[in-house]
């Protein structure tokens, strides 16, 4: 672990972008003053974690990669697995993070997001009549309010939350009647968003979370209270 925060204390310092190599084996055991061992574990830590990539065969080795939020998580998954945690808890912290989110992407969001959240919306509302696109525009647009908030740990956790909470992986199916209105007050909080109305764009976000917490506690009790397990589908 000292090595491998060492490694990307070195990714720092040297100002390596995605893509880049580090430096050969040989240098970086010179460095370090370690075992060739020590070294590669390190470096499959890394490579675990999203860090760097080892590239195989001659010319290759560890390259820097972009981390995602797979290692944040497999680790939240994990640690609510042994507290015997059910799904309700991912429905409950989101009740309570993602009005924030909406109200800080009303202040943050960029042009770029603003316009794939719009993009969710229509597309969304042309396609009303297919689940798995609604499912699909839905996540879009939690995702890019959480990215829009302008805070990266947000971004991460509704990333990892939803992951863990899909409803076509737990069984949860959804009506044309609750499509409908989920296009409604998703257009709702995007207007309030695109005006920079912060205010407008809590409530609406409060609003909807917690319809969507009604109609899961109505429709699907059983899957709330299933305790979370890493891997798991409904």
């Amino acid at each position: 672990m000292l090595v491998a925060q060492r490694i990307v204390e070195g990714i720092n310092k040297r100002g390596n972008k995605v893509g880049d190599k580090l430096p050969p084996e040989r240098l970086m055991l010179e460095e370090y003053e370690i075992g060739r061992g020590t070294l590669r574990e390190s470096l499959r830590f890394l490579e675990l974690q999203g860090v760097i990539a080892l590239k195989p065969g001659p010319g290759g080795g560890p390259i820097v990669q972009q981390p995602d939020g797979m290692g944040l998580q497999t680790a939240i998954t994990l640690l609510l697995q042994f507290e015997n945690a059910p799904f309700r808890t991912i429905v409950e912290a989101r009740t309570a993070l993602e009005p924030m989110m909406a109200r800080l992407a009303a202040d943050r969001i960029s042009e770029e997001q603003l316009a794939t959240l719009k993009h969710s919306v229509d597309h969304m509302r042309e396609h009303i009549d297919d689940e798995e696109i609604f499912v699909e525009m839905s996540r879009v647009f939690h995702d890019t309010i959480a990215q829009g908030s302008g805070n990266a740990l947000f971004g991460y956790l509704i990333h990892a939350l939803l992951d863990m909470l899909d409803g076509s992986a737990v069984g949860m199916e959804y009506p044309e009647r609750h499509r409908v209105a989920t296009c409604d007050i998703h257009e709702k909080i995007y207007n309030a968003v695109a005006a920079g109305d912060a205010g407008a764009a809590l409530a609406a976000m409060e609003e909807h979370i917690d319809a969507i917490w009604r109609y899961e506690e109505k429709n699907y009790p059983e899957v709330l209270d299933t305790p979370i397990a890493w891997g798991s589908r409904g």
